[in-house]
């Protein structure tokens, strides 16, 4: 599938693949991830003023939501928080199964949040499990590593919440789980991706050394729709 997919990824993903997690405004021109599984929203077309209204509508007003891309909000909209981002491109990375990495389910979502909260890979929901394959390390039968699929744009799928407990890092685990959950993108057909904070610099590093390229380098912002005018 053409890499261009992912210049409005979360577009792509909520009407595509994950078509069954979308809330669509009335106008059809903006979504978003339903309930628990992802703070995400996306513009049909993000130069079109007519998504941004529709997307408030969406949302209702003066309510956050979070968007990915180079992307400019119009007017009456507030910018809450910026995080620059990177997008890597994952298709030259080697992908391979790991006997030790366990699935993970609805059932482990306690202990995933529990993860989550102390290593803050970025947003994971308790609904977040059911979008894709998730994979993870247990040590005496706690979890101490996971990562696994979030968006899912046509023909490609995003890898993320990687994440290590600080007592187990520096033993290659958040490295074998890629590979493992870039297997199971491999094997659907699909494409792996990944998206990054700009200034998590050991992060990018382990993703170049093992073949993840720059694509660009989206924003990730949280926004405010304009309140309702009195």
């Amino acid at each position: 599938m053409s890499p261009e997919v992912l210049d409005n990824p979360v577009w792509s993903a909520l009407t595509g693949p994950h078509r069954g997690f979308a809330e669509h405004g009335p106008a059809g021109l903006a979504a978003r991830y339903a309930g628990d599984a992802s703070p995400f929203a996306a513009l049909a077309d993000p130069a079109d003023p007519r998504a941004w209204a529709d997307l408030a509508a969406l949302a209702g007003p003066g309510e956050g939501v979070w968007v990915t891309g180079l992307l400019t909000p119009p007017p009456g909209w507030e910018t809450v928080a910026t995080v620059p981002g990177v997008q890597l491109d994952g298709r030259a990375v080697r992908a391979e199964g790991a006997p030790e990495a366990v699935p993970l389910g609805p059932a482990d979502v306690p202990e995933m949040l529990e993860l989550v909260g102390l290593t803050k890979p970025g947003p994971f929901l308790d609904r977040t499990v059911e979008l894709g394959t998730y994979l993870g390390i247990r040590h005496g039968g706690r979890l101490v590593a996971m990562a696994g699929e979030r968006m899912r744009p046509a023909g490609w799928s995003e890898i993320s919440a990687v994440c290590t407990h600080p007592d187990h890092r520096g033993r290659g685990l958040a490295g074998l789980l890629i590979r493992a959950v870039a297997a199971a993108v491999r094997e659907r057909g699909d494409s792996p991706f990944l998206h990054a904070a700009a200034e998590n610099t050991g992060a990018l590093r382990l993703y170049a050394s093992m073949g993840f390229e720059l694509r660009r380098r989206p924003d990730f912002l949280g926004l405010r729709t304009p309140a309702k005018e009195a």
